[in-house]
C-alpha cells in the first residue's frame, strides 16, 4: 500500500463517528505498521498490561527481609517480588541505560505446564500458543533493551520449542547486527533414551550486544606463557624489575651475580636477588637483549601482565592478563567439562535445601557465572539483571564471582511469588548462601557474607495525574530513589535540622548525599541549610513539583551545590516510554502524545 492511500485511509478512520476511541487508536496503529520482513503474530492482550493502563508500579522495600553486611563496601543486591513486566517498568526509571549484563531463562513454552499466560497454562493444543509467548516476550524484551548500557549484553536461554521465533524476535528488538552468535550448551551428563525422536542433550543461549560494535567477547583468560622477551641479538639493554612483581619457582634464598652462570639469553645479573615464597623480594636488574623497553614493561605490569623467571639463567617470560590475552568465548559450552550440567544444578540445590526437587529446571551456577564473566572479566564493577529469576542462580553466581576475583558486581533479581517461589526458593537460597549452610553430609559451606541483599515488592499508584496521585507517587518513590542512587543510609537530621518522614528525608553514606523533599513549605528552609554546608560533591535533591520545574529559582543561590530533579515528572517521563497507552489516548501515525495538564493548584489537605 503506497503512502497516499495510507494517508487517505488514516483521515477516513479519524472521521468515522461509529468507532470508539480505542477502536480508532488500534486501527491507526495497524495502518502505521510497515514490516517488510520479520515475525508476524497475533498480539494477545495480557492482564498485567491492562492493569498498567490504569496504574503505575512502584517498588516498596520489605526491610525485615534485608541482609546487611558488616563490610561497608559490600555491593547492594536487589530481589523484587512481583510480575516482571511491572518490575521492568519501575526499573525503566531507576536503571535506564545502566544494566551491563542481562541473563534470563524464560519459560520454554513446551506445552508441559511451563508457561502461564493470564493465570492459565498454555498447552500444546492452544492454537495461539506461539502468539501468546511472543506477545509475552516482546513486551519484556523491549524494556530490557532500554535498560542495557552502551556496552551491555543480554543472554537468553532457550530450547527447540521457541528458538527460531526468539531469534527473529530478538533481531527485531535489538537489531540483527547486534547478534553475537548462537551458543550451544551441552546440558546433561546422560540423556533419557525414552524419546522416539532425538535425545535432547543441548540447549541454546542467544547473546545480543547493545554497543555500536561487538567488543572482545570473552572472559576466558588465555593464561598462556608467552615467548621470552629476550632475543638472540647483540642489542643489550638493562631492565629493572621492582620487588614483588617477579614470580619464580627457584628455591628460596639469595642469588648473587653469576651464581648459576648467565647463559646466552641473559648477559649478566647486575644485583643480588632475594627469593622468598616464590617471589623476588629485592630489585632485580638484568642486562640482556630485551625486546621490550623499560616504559613498555612498566605499562604491561600496570595492565596486569605477570613476570616469570623460572630458569637458572634468569630467562624472563611474561603472562598477559589484559584484553589482548582474553580468548573469545567458544560457541559450544560443554557443561560436563566445568561442572555446569543440569545434574550439577540439581545437586547444588539439594545441598542448600536438603531436599529433592526444590526447584525444577534451575540453571547451573557455573554456567551463569561464565556468561557474566564474559562481559565483566576486565570491569568487575557492573550491574546484572535477571527478570526470570527462578531459584536465584544469577545472584548466587554473581556473589561467587565477586568472592573469586574481588569484584564489586551488583545483581537485580525479579520473580513473582507463584507457589511461594520468591519467598521460599529465590530468597531462601540466597539467604543461606550469604549466611553459610551445612550440606546433607554435614560439611560446612562458608557464607558469602560480604554482600547486602534487599527485598522489594511492587505496589501501585493511580495513573491519572490528580494532585493526590502525584503526591502519593512521590511519597512512595523514595525506595526507588535509593535503588536509583545506590544510596540507602538514611540520616535523622540534615545540617542540624531534624528530618520528618512526610516533609523531607536525607540519605548520606559519606560519599553520596540525597535529599527528598515532599512538601513545598520545606523548600526555602532547606535551600538556606544547603548554603551552610561545605560538602565537596553536589547533593542530589529530589523535590515535589506539580510541573517539571524543580524550584530552580529557590535554589539559585546554591546552584553549585545541588543537582535538582522534579518529581513526579521524571518518573512520568521514564514510564511514558514503556507503558501501554491509556484507553482514552488517540495516537495516530506521526502524531505526538499530549501531556495531561494540571491546573497548577496544590492540595495541602491530602
Amino acid at each position: 500500500m503506497n503512502s497516499k492511500i495510507k494517508e487517505q485511509l488514516r483521515q477516513r478512520i479519524k472521521s468515522l463517528d461509529v468507532l470508539t476511541n480505542e477502536e480508532r487508536s488500534q486501527l491507526l496503529e495497524l495502518l502505521a505498521e510497515n514490516k517488510p520482513y520479520g515475525l508476524v503474530w497475533e498480539d494477545k492482550p495480557e492482564d498485567v498490561e491492562e492493569r498498567l493502563r490504569e496504574e503505575l508500579p512502584v517498588l516498596k522495600e520489605v526491610p525485615e527481609r534485608a541482609f546487611i553486611s558488616d563490610n561497608p563496601d559490600a555491593p547492594n543486591h536487589i530481589l523484587i517480588e512481583g510480575d516482571n513486566l511491572e518490575a521492568l517498568t519501575a526499573l525503566a526509571y531507576t536503571h535506564e541505560g545502566k544494566i551491563d549484563v542481562i541473563y534470563i531463562d524464560p519459560p520454554y513454552n513446551t506445552g508441559n505446564k511451563d508457561f502461564v499466560y493470564n493465570d492459565h497454562y498454555v498447552d500444546k493444543e492452544d492454537s495461539y500458543r506461539h502468539s501468546k509467548w511472543l506477545s509475552f516476550m516482546s513486551r519484556r524484551l523491549k524494556i530490557a533493551k532500554q535498560l542495557l548500557s552502551d556496552r551491555g549484553v543480554i543472554f537468553i536461554s532457550i530450547d527447540d520449542n521457541e528458538q527460531a521465533q526468539l531469534k527473529l524476535l530478538c533481531d527485531e528488538v535489538f537489531g540483527e547486527q547486534k547478534f553475537v552468535g548462537e551458543i550451544v550448551w551441552f546440558k546433561k551428563r546422560k540423556g533419557s533414551f525414552l524419546s522416539n525422536k532425538l535425545v535432547s542433550m543441548t540447549e541454546y543461549i542467544l547473546p545480543y550486544w547493545n554497543g555500536k560494535e561487538v567488543q572482545l567477547f570473552g572472559g576466558l583468560p588465555s593464561n598462556t606463557e608467552s615467548q621470552p622477551i629476550i632475543k638472540r641479538t647483540n642489542s643489550v639493554k638493562t631492565l629493572s624489575f621492582a620487588p614483588g612483581i617477579v614470580k619464580t619457582k627457584l628455591p628460596d634464598g639469595i642469588y648473587p651475580k653469576g651464581k648459576y652462570g648467565i647463559g646466552t639469553s641473559a648477559s649478566e645479573l647486575l644485583e643480588d636477588a632475594i627469593v622468598e615464597n616464590g617471589h623476588f623480594t629485592s630489585v632485580v636488574k638484568i642486562a640482556a637483549p630485551f625486546v621490550w623497553s623499560q616504559e613498555f614493561l612498566d605499562t604491561e605490569i600496570t595492565n596486569g601482565t605477570e613476570i616469570l623467571i623460572n630458569t637458572k639463567n634468569f630467562q624472563v617470560r611474561v603472562i598477559r592478563h589484559n584484553n589482548d590475552s582474553v580468548k573469545a568465548m567458544p560457541s559450544f559450552l560443554d557443561g560436563r567439562e566445568f561442572g555446569a550440567t543440569n545434574e550439577d544444578a540439581y545437586e547444588l540445590l539439594k545441598e542448600i535445601f536438603h531436599e529433592d526437587n526444590p526447584f525444577q529446571y534451575s540453571k547451573p551456577q557455573k554456567l551463569v557465572g561464565k556468561l557474566i564473566l564474559a562481559n565483566s572479566y576486565i570491569n568487575k564493577d557492573i550491574t546484572i539483571l535477571d527478570f526470570f529469576a527462578g531459584s536465584g542462580t544469577t545472584l548466587h553466581a554473581t556473589m561467587q564471582l565477586n568472592k573469586d576475583d574481588g569484584g564489586h558486581r551488583k545483581c537485580i533479581l525479579v520473580t513473582n511469588n507463584e507457589n511461594g517461589i520468591c519467598e521460599n526458593v529465590t530468597y531462601e537460597r540466597n539467604k543461606r548462601v550469604i549466611q553459610g549452610y551445612t550440606t546433607p553430609k554435614g560439611e560446612q559451606v562458608a557464607g558469602l557474607t560480604d554482600n547486602n541483599l534487599r527485598y522489594y515488592r511492587t505496589d501501585f499508584v493511580g495513573r491519572s495525574r490528580s494532585v493526590q496521585n502525584m503526591r502519593r507517587l512521590v511519597n512512595l518513590s523514595t525506595d526507588m530513589l535509593c535503588i536509583k542512587e545506590d544510596l540507602y543510609e538514611e540520616q535523622r537530621e540534615f545540617a542540624g535540622q531534624q528530618t520528618y518522614k512526610n516533609v523531607f528525608r536525607y540519605f548520606d553514606n559519606g560519599q553520596k548525599r540525597m535529599l527528598v523533599i515532599y512538601r513545598e513549605e520545606a523548600v526555602e528552609q532547606l535551600a538556606r541549610l544547603i548554603a551552610q554546608t561545605d560538602f565537596n560533591d553536589k547533593i542530589k535533591v529530589y523535590v515535589f513539583s506539580p510541573s517539571e520545574d524543580p524550584w530552580e529559582e529557590t535554589f539559585e543561590e546554591v546552584a553549585d551545590k545541588v543537582e535538582l530533579c522534579a518529581l513526579p515528572a521524571a518518573i512520568y517521563n521514564a514510564y511514558r516510554r514503556v507503558l501501554p497507552k491509556q484507553r482514552d489516548e488517540i495516537i495516530g501515525a506521526g502524531e505526538t502524545e499530549q501531556e495531561p495538564q494540571t491546573d497548577g493548584m496544590l492540595n495541602f489537605t491530602d
